[in-house]
């Protein structure tokens, strides 16, 4: 098959979107199929372009026999409503621009958020003449409607139409949750068009293996136990919760660090500083190369989002990484990913902004070693056998080989 990918984010970016296509798109390219990536020059979280990178109108570069074409985009920040939809708009529309020069496609994907990248989607696939995927990895516009980036009653309509129409023109949908799929299935949307394929993780880089003392002394965290939060530090993560337990935190052996980009994380800096946290290390974001060695040196995996209905419906997709490494973790989070954790035996759950119960839960795994790589050992052999990204993998590309009469 010809496929043709619309991602705003992709590798050597290295967030969770950036991430899940790029190792899809490689194993289809393992498989045999030709694949073509249209993305922006790589910019997220800081709005800069990374080094060695301008953002131009139109670059092709070849990794891993993946064809990715970057093309021109108005450049910002992770944080402000304005500049990052203008951002996204300029990426729907150079990405309809120059659809008809890409070259054949029997299949078109596009993934949301960030909604007018799955929107583009649309567009493409009338003009090559092909069924179009519709790959939703969050609920949107419902989660920035969640977080209160939206308040205008009629922008959340204009959004909410938008929304409706993607789901009703999409030959295939693929929701990441099946409660993504219960919510579709709700709205009217044909349940036969609808096929879940979870987020996971590529198990030959995340392998356990011995502690990087190297990295854990560049931190300053050598020989303590260390609790991380790994992410985006956004509106929707609640991440006060950490300072809040560092507070509370009256063991000297034990370590926070936070690492990640975002819209939070200058005011999460001054609450750092302002409440006198020498326990509390916060990092920049990593390259992917860099992840496996972050999580040797990580005793407990935090993950975290704000008290919300909504968030019921999502699984972090770091829960996965995490469980690769052998790593216990400590989740504030309702819902779908509750069961996951519960049903692995790889973690401890907690109340969803409840710094009490989050210090008391990583005062646990420290004092108890056994229990925690228990644990550890309990999540790796969870998600070998159900969130295996190579099989997941496959199950995307039997599903567009059906869509286009292949099977």
């Amino acid at each position: 098959m010809r496929i043709l990918f619309l991602s705003h984010y992709f590798s050597p970016e290295v967030n969770a979107p950036a991430t899940r296509t790029y190792e899809h798109c490689k194993e289809w390219v393992r498989q045999g199929h030709k694949v073509t990536v249209i993305s922006c020059v790589p910019h997220h979280p800081m709005g800069e372009a990374y080094p060695g990178y301008k953002n131009r109108f139109y670059q092709v570069e070849d990794k891993d026999g993946i064809r990715e074409i970057k093309v021109w985009t108005y450049i910002t920040a992770n944080e402000g409503f304005v500049k990052r939809t203008w951002n996204y708009v300029f990426y729907m529309l150079m990405s309809i621009l120059i659809a008809p020069f890409v070259g054949k496609a029997d299949v078109v994907i596009s993934t949301s958020p960030q909604f007018f990248n799955g929107l583009a989607g649309y567009f493409v696939s009338r003009i090559k003449r092909s069924p179009w995927v519709l790959e939703i990895r969050d609920l949107w516009p419902e989660s920035i409607l969640t977080v209160g980036a939206i308040t205008n009653k009629y922008i959340i309509r204009f959004l909410e139409y938008l929304e409706m129409f993607a789901y009703r023109k999409a030959d295939r949908i693929v929701p990441v949750t099946d409660a993504f799929k219960a919510y579709m299935i709700g709205k009217g949307i044909d349940e036969h068009k609808i096929q879940v394929i979870t987020n996971g993780v590529n198990l030959d880089l995340y392998q356990p293996g011995e502690t990087n003392q190297r990295l854990a002394e560049e931190l300053g965290v050598a020989g303590k136990f260390v609790a991380a939060y790994v992410g985006t530090h956004g509106m929707a993560h609640h991440l006060e919760t950490i300072l809040e337990a560092a507070k509370l935190c009256d063991n000297p052996d034990i370590a926070f660090v936070m690492v990640g980009e975002g819209a939070e994380r200058k005011k999460l800096l001054t609450m750092k500083q302002e409440m006198g946290l020498d326990n509390v290390t916060m990092v920049n974001q990593l390259p992917k190369e860099r992840m496996p060695a972050l999580w040797s040196i990580t005793d407990a995996s935090l993950v975290l989002l704000k008290k919300s209905d909504l968030f019921k419906s999502v699984i972090p997709s770091k829960i996965f990484e995490s469980m690769a490494m052998q790593c216990p973790i400590v989740l504030g989070v309702e819902g779908e990913v509750k069961g996951i954790i519960e049903q692995a035996s790889s973690g401890v759950c907690i109340e969803p902004e409840s710094a009490t119960e989050l210090v008391q839960a990583v005062k646990r795994l420290q004092s108890e070693p056994d229990i925690a790589a228990t644990m550890g050992e309990s999540g790796r052999q969870y998600v070998a056998e159900h969130y295996n990204r190579s099989v997941l993998a496959n199950s995307f590309e039997k599903m567009m080989k059906t869509l286009c009469g292949n099977d």
